[in-house]
């Protein structure tokens, strides 16, 4: 199978060699987004899968845009793949380009389709409480996500379960998947099935941006928690201190768990005792074990406590 893969972040890597490391694969190009600048310093990188790529000697590209390229879409043809695969590239593919392989672009999607549709679907199952979620092998078509289905594995999600955690498993798993629906689609074994949305609705994700890991302490503990379990990798879960001097500072709340202890005071209201932190929600008490002050390293809650005494009965925004 000639290959020519789509895809831009580290989550996309172990796909892109498990397909370099089949026999029956070749990968014979990579389309990637470009390279960008990379923390404080701004330092400009390649992507995750450019750079592995780069690393096997194989031909990258990096168009601005798919659909104004037209360069991109002949330099694709001359690649004469049997078909595209695609696993979090971040872009829309315009129809002109899901028409060039014979077997079509087949996409790995982190979800149970039609659940969780869009950009974000690991965070939004683990947020909403799902007991379950799974990997989607699909054909793309003009829609998002929306696509006949070609296989698809659940994975069970514990109580404890992360964002990091969960995209662990979607790797093992859809890795094991794409190398086994590849070899059964290209030899005409697959029926392509159309989702159905009346047995399963249809929700669909959006991009996460900084605001939704800012805290609304009116939630629940169960929600918060699951919030921090979802956004541990982004936003993460934060909240804005007003001090007694008026100065504001952004607490990021790294580990937190429901608390017997009940303060029963205003949501948002913090509590220390014993050298532990607490604070109030809905309906009861979360106790903070790990948290990061703005512009300072995180530090464990007894640490915090030591050294920020005048948090007590401060009500957190």
């Amino acid at each position: 199978m000639k290959i020519v893969f789509f895809g831009t972040p580290s989550f996309s890597v172990p796909f892109l060699q498990a397909l370099i490391d089949d026999p029956d694969t070749q990968v014979v190009g990579v389309v990637s987004q470009g390279d960008k600048p990379v923390g404080r310093g701004g330092e400009i990188q390649a992507s995750p899968v450019k750079t592995l790529a780069l690393s096997r000697a194989i031909p990258v590209f990096t168009p601005a845009s798919l659909k104004t390229n037209s360069h991109i879409h002949d330099q694709l043809r001359e690649l004469s793949a049997d078909v595209f695969v695609v696993v979090a590239y971040g872009k829309l593919i315009p129809q002109s380009i899901l028409d060039i392989p014979p077997h079509g672009v087949v996409n790995v999607h982190p979800s149970l389709l039609p659940r969780h549709r869009g950009p974000s679907p690991m965070q939004f199952a683990i947020a909403q409480g799902d007991v379950f979620t799974g990997v989607t092998i699909m054909l793309l078509d003009a829609g998002m996500d929306t696509g006949p289905i070609l296989s698809f594995e659940r994975i069970d999600l514990s109580a404890e379960e992360t964002y990091t955690t969960l995209s662990q498993k979607v790797q093992v798993t859809g890795s094991r998947l794409l190398i086994q629906t590849l070899r059964r689609h290209l030899h005409g074994e697959i029926v392509p099935l159309p989702q159905d949305d009346s047995k399963s609705p249809a929700t669909v994700t959006r991009l996460l941006d900084r605001e939704d890991g800012h805290i609304n302490w009116t939630e629940s503990m169960e929600t918060l928690e699951r919030k921090s379990r979802a956004y541990i990798e982004w936003p993460g879960l934060w909240s804005v201190w007003t001090r007694s001097t008026d100065e504001q500072l952004r607490l990021k709340l790294l580990s937190i768990r429901p608390s017997d202890f009940t303060a029963d005071d205003h949501p948002g209201t913090v509590t220390i005792k014993d050298s532990r932190l607490f604070i109030d929600c809905a309906d009861g008490t979360l106790e903070i074990l790990e948290i990061q002050p703005e512009g300072k390293p995180k530090m464990q809650a007894k640490a915090f406590v030591a050294g920020y005494l005048d948090i007590n009965s401060a009500v957190l925004k």
